[in-house]
């Protein structure tokens, strides 16, 4: 099980009074968005050391619980160690800090305790040893926390455990250098504003699904941050979604195949990235309209190729492509898919080339025996788990 220890005690440097936690960043607040972090890490529980609740920070703690993981404020290690599970692995978050999905699974990819850090040039970050700093995070055991719990509590609470974490053994992890630029402990609110729109992408997860990973994924990054920074609203992206995908598939049906297949990809790939707009703002209906949007639309592309070919063949082709699909998204919820397995964005992709030289039926035949295979290859993967 793993957990998520986040500190929230310190003010903003230029709002007195106000938790720097709380401050606005990139469309959310600081604490929501390590929180955020940590669930998209495979965390399941949240705990959030507090010197005091706010208002800003009860209805950050509201909206991180709506991430279906269970949220709880402590104000000691004591309290603290009777949240957690004691078989928890816990990630610790500084206060203040700003990272990226990298520095995190550099932390989760360890098999044991591990603390982060830095060359020490930051005086942000606390020092842990002659010329090393801690970054602001750390894996441990829950058995530190009460470590931490038995030793008196006047003792600052994050500094405390720092030190506790850094005599235990844990292993130094370095700082992932794509991770630097983005990688600071801030508590200005003008500075965590600048910050928020360039680091909101590293929210947008990496799948593993080659269509996915290598074209849906890096759009919505290079595109996330110039969205939030100009305010643009979610809808005008659901919007587009539904008008050029339906476009794209009435081109498809009656003869203009390749033009008919590109609108749909940006169809698809406007939908997959508003939908993580939708997500990163809370917009949940708009979220989950536009993730069911973007695959059914590449789906529906294979019936209007299928279609288009005029023949029976090419409607059985194309029926049965969209069951063995349906098939490998239903598996891969238990499987654990493989680079070059099959996803809904795939198939546009693949029928472009054999639509270009006028086979339709070829096209759909590539996608249909692209999706059986891969169906194989999960129910043999998951038959060797048992």
């Amino acid at each position: 099980m793993l957990a998520g220890l986040i500190f929230a005690t310190e003010d903003a440097d230029d709002k007195a009074g106000t938790l720097a936690e709380t401050l606005p960043f990139g469309g959310l607040t600081l604490i929501e968005f390590q929180a955020r972090l940590l669930i998209a890490a495979g965390a399941t529980q949240i705990v959030l050391a507090v010197a005091r609740m706010t208002p800003g920070l009860l209805g950050a703690i509201s909206r991180i619980g709506r991430r279906g993981v269970s949220v709880d404020a402590v104000r000691t290690a004591a309290e603290a160690i009777e949240k957690l599970h004691p078989l928890a692995r816990v990630l610790v978050v500084a206060d203040g800090l700003v990272t990226t999905g990298d520095a995190v699974m550099a932390l989760v990819d360890e098999s044991g305790e591990g603390i982060l850090v830095i060359d020490d040039e930051d005086p942000a970050f606390e020092r842990i040893g002659v010329a090393t700093a801690w970054a602001g995070m750390a894996l441990v055991e829950a058995r530190r926390i009460a470590d931490v719990a038995a030793l008196p509590r006047d003792y600052d609470f994050q500094s405390t455990l720092l030190r506790v974490i850094a005599q235990s053994g844990a292993a130094h992890v370095h700082l992932p250098a794509e991770a630097e630029i983005h990688h600071a402990i801030e508590r200005d609110s003008r500075a965590l504003a600048a910050l928020g729109n360039a680091t909101i992408a590293s929210l947008v997860a990496r799948p593993v699904r080659w269509a996915d990973r290598y074209i849906a994924a890096p759009l919505a990054r290079a595109a996330l941050p110039h969205l939030f920074a100009q305010g643009v609203p979610t809808w005008p992206l659901g919007a587009g979604t539904g008008v050029l995908g339906l476009i794209g598939l009435a081109a498809i049906y009656f003869g203009w195949g390749v033009v008919g297949l590109v609108t749909v990809l940006v169809a698809a790939l406007l939908g997959t990235t508003g939908s993580t707009l939708a997500w990163l703002r809370d917009e949940d209906g708009l979220a989950r309209g536009l993730a069911i949007a973007s695959p059914a639309l590449s789906a529906l592309s294979v019936v209007a190729v299928g279609g288009s070919t005029g023949q029976a063949t090419g409607w059985m082709l194309a029926v049965g492509a969209l069951v063995a699909s349906l098939l490998v998204e239903r598996i891969t919820r238990a499987a654990h898919p493989r680079r070059w397995w099959s996803s809904p964005l795939a198939a546009p992709l693949l029928m472009l080339a054999p639509v270009l030289v006028g086979e339709a039926l070829v096209a759909v035949g590539v996608v249909t025996l692209y999706a059986v295979v891969t169906l194989a290859s999960a129910i043999e993967g998951l038959s060797h788990e048992k």
